[in-house]
């Protein structure tokens, strides 16, 4: 007799149009002004509007007359409120940035700056393996556009399956484990790997043919075993560990020093070129930032199918056909309007608490976290974060992605606030000045930090070392 059971189990449905705007808006521009011409070669009812810019100025800057978008005036009226709540803080900060709105036709240059292929080099690799198919790409594709800045998979399997829901895909973690190390393999191999260890070994692996056998054991036997002791430099102790002479075990250490510890993940390769969604400038005392939305990026439904629905003309099945795709027609532009409203109030966030960096250069970035552009914006953290992915701003000091403006902060001996990444680059500029032969150990950095007047504990400056994959003293110095 077949057994019933009841199961109470609560789940969380995204609505088509939660979907939809979700995706559009982590697309980067080049995708996006792809993205909508499918959609205008599939729907007929959608047509390309010409003329539509949107920027954003400081306050005291009149405002023209008409709305933002053609059918909601709800953003308008609160970009006032804002402009209201602004105006009182005016006294306290002087010259804060704000939105108003120009409709007009002001061209603005956007410099065309040169981006890496290297993503779109793995996936032609990967799609050519047996038993890749669309769903393994996208996974791929996920994992790709979570990678750190030297290529390693620091985020969760669980961060992948939440971005493969938002696409209406489900995933176990196996899979995306498998993909991960079918990157792992690829050329250059040790792309997405865990760790430094996990790298090289996957290295090692897939250069067996270059060695001497012996030499490659030795290797991998250091690697897999005596990796704490490799990366410390404990070569005596490695000696009497592996009873190995002392030529084998150096030539074991060369195979290993000659593997490469940073493949070229962000490899400038030519042939593709990024157009921030941003230019923002500095005139006359005063910022104003413009969104890079020509006009093939905003349509429209067409008023030739509206009065063909309302004048009851055609067949059934040419209304039913109407209406189905005036429904889907509607739902594209209002997430294009919302992805629009969305960044727009990102970067005047973003011009609110960067605002020296925008006007004097990035030695005055400030620390800043996506909670206090959630907090500001009332968007969600989730919304920030796939609004700033891929996204690029142009700024009189070149061009930055915007997560580059996110980072975390000391305060240093005046009472100010310095963003970490200035920490990093004081730190960077030390070790590349160095003597070779004497290189400096962490309590020297932490010493010549403080002399600058940023007084951090030497734990903070060995961790922002391993983030910026710089060795230890002993480590910088020549092996043998």
């Amino acid at each position: 007799m077949p057994e019933f059971r009841l199961q109470q189990k609560q789940k969380a449905l995204l609505s088509v149009q939660q979907i939809l705007g979700s995706q559009l808006l982590q697309l980067p521009l080049a995708s996006l002004e792809q993205r909508i011409n499918e959609e205008l070669q599939e729907n007929p009812l959608l047509e390309p509007v010409e003329g539509a810019r949107d920027s954003i100025a400081e306050l005291g800057e009149a405002a023209p007359t008409g709305e933002m978008f053609d059918e909601i005036d709800r953003f308008s009226k609160s970009a006032l409120k804002e402009q209201e709540r602004l105006s009182a803080r005016q006294d306290a900060r002087e010259s804060m940035p704000s939105f108003s709105y120009d409709r007009g036709g002001g061209e603005h240059f956007f410099q065309a700056v040169q981006h890496d292929s290297f993503h779109e080099t793995l996936l032609r690799q990967l799609a050519l393996q047996e038993g890749v198919g669309r769903t393994e790409v996208l996974i791929a594709i996920e994992i790709l556009g979570n990678l750190d800045e030297d290529g390693y998979f620091t985020e969760g399997a669980s961060v992948i399956l939440d971005s493969l829901r938002l696409s209406g895909m489900e995933a176990e973690e196996e899979d995306i484990e498998e993909m991960r190390r079918r990157i792992l393999m690829l050329d250059p191999p040790g792309v997405a790997a865990l760790n430094l260890r996990e790298r090289l070994l996957s290295q090692l692996e897939l250069s067996r043919r270059e060695h001497p056998p012996a030499d490659l054991e030795a290797a991998l036997d250091i690697l897999r075993n005596h990796f704490d002791d490799f990366i410390h430099r404990r070569f005596e102790r490695l000696h009497k560990k592996l009873d190995l002479t002392n030529p084998r075990l150096e030539a074991a250490i060369a195979v290993i020093t000659g593997l490469d510890p940073h493949p070229g993940v962000f490899v400038d390769e030519g042939g593709h070129y990024i157009s921030p969604d941003f230019v923002v400038n500095y005139e006359n005392g005063s910022l104003f930032a413009s969104l890079n939305d020509r006009s093939a990026l905003s349509v429209r439904v067409s008023d030739q199918y509206r009065d063909l629905l309302k004048t009851k003309q055609g067949s059934k099945d040419d209304r039913q056909f109407i209406r189905r795709n005036l429904q889907k027609a509607n739902e594209f532009k209002s997430a294009l309007e919302t992805r629009r409203q969305t960044l727009l109030k990102v970067i005047e966030s973003l011009m609110k608490h960067q605002y020296r960096f925008f006007t004097d250069g990035p030695a005055f970035l400030q620390p800043l976290g996506m909670k206090t552009l959630a907090a500001d914006t009332g968007l969600d953290i989730s919304t920030i974060s796939r609004a700033v992915n891929g996204k690029y701003v142009q700024t009189r000091f070149g061009v930055f992605e915007l997560r580059y403006f996110f980072s975390g902060g000391i305060q240093n001996d005046e009472g100010e606030d310095v963003s970490s990444k200035i920490i990093r680059q004081h730190l960077r500029e030390m070790i590349e000045g160095e003597d070779g032969a004497r290189p400096l150990s962490d309590d020297s950095l932490t010493a010549g930090l403080a002399a600058k007047g940023f007084q951090i504990a030497r734990r903070t400056v060995a961790k922002y070392r391993e983030q910026m994959q710089i060795p230890v003293a002993r480590l910088r110095k020549k092996i043998f």
